[in-house]
């Protein structure tokens, strides 16, 4: 039977169209068929930055797949795969000399709906001019209760994201930790807190705030009450990626952050 590969792609992105043409010529010349649809196919091809990948994860995970993450973007601490040594990735996958690593995923529950993430859930008051609004947090026991512009829990995939930007640590992606970040917090005594993966974390609006929003990865902001109990948890997804073989955890962030380099 002929072997199956699924492209995400980047259609927005001059430079992700083109090398999508260069991967399925590729593969088609290696008598692997290309398609659209990532059931049915062997493993999945991201072309594109973070945000392409972030986007498709919930995919290829939901159907047990790998990915190959090409990045084509600026930045991209997921998407580590250099477009000018994809092609010889591709050809080692096939080979069948390759290596993986696994990132955790988010199971967050509201009033009985399911939501997963890869990077983060962010808690947040409604708009700029609401006041500070007060999150009670807690795991196995009663962490903390916040007075914030919001708090933020993310995996250790999503420490160099949003996280990052609010002041929490780096954290490696295959430790099995939860990464807590208040955002612009009013006490500023209040640190980011890591805690253990296995811990739910359960989120509750307290005080006089009628109202908030959680947002998971970014995506449609979900309004909560102070009746509702976010419910935070690792899911048992998880994603699939393709390791570089020139590079480690280390170099990446050396690369993408510049450590080391004269920046004034």
């Amino acid at each position: 039977m002929k072997k199956k590969v699924c492209i995400i792609y980047n259609t927005s992105k001059k430079d992700a169209i083109k090398f999508y043409e260069v991967s399925k010529e590729f593969f088609e010349n290696c008598g692997v068929e290309v398609q659209s649809e990532i059931e049915g196919s062997a493993f999945v091809v991201v072309i594109g930055g973070d945000g392409t990948l972030l986007q498709a994860s919930k995919d290829i995970a939901n159907h047990n797949k790998f990915a190959i993450a090409v990045n084509m973007g600026s930045l991209g601490f997921l998407t580590d795969i250099r477009r000018i040594e994809a092609l010889q990735v591709y050809e080692d996958v096939l080979m069948g000399n390759y290596k993986l690593e696994e990132r955790h995923m988010l199971e967050v529950e509201v009033r009985g709906e399911k939501y997963t993430g890869l990077n983060e859930v962010v808690l947040a008051k409604g708009g700029i001019l609401q006041k500070l609004i007060r999150i009670r947090a807690s795991g196995e026991y009663y962490i903390n209760t916040y007075r914030a512009d919001g708090l933020i829990i993310a995996t250790p995939t999503g420490s160099t994201g949003y996280s990052l930007s609010a002041g929490g640590p780096i954290i490696r992606s295959n430790l099995d930790v939860l990464l807590i970040t208040p955002i612009a917090p009013h006490n500023l005594s209040t640190r980011p807190i890591i805690v253990d993966g296995k811990e739910e974390i359960t989120l509750r609006l307290e005080g006089r705030e009628d109202s908030a929003y959680i947002a998971v990865d970014g995506d449609d902001a979900i309004e909560v009450t102070k009746e509702d109990t976010i419910k935070i948890r690792y899911s048992d997804k998880k994603l699939k990626l393709v390791l570089p073989k020139s590079r480690n955890y280390y170099s990446v962030l050396r690369e993408k952050l510049k450590w080391g380099d004269k920046i004034c």
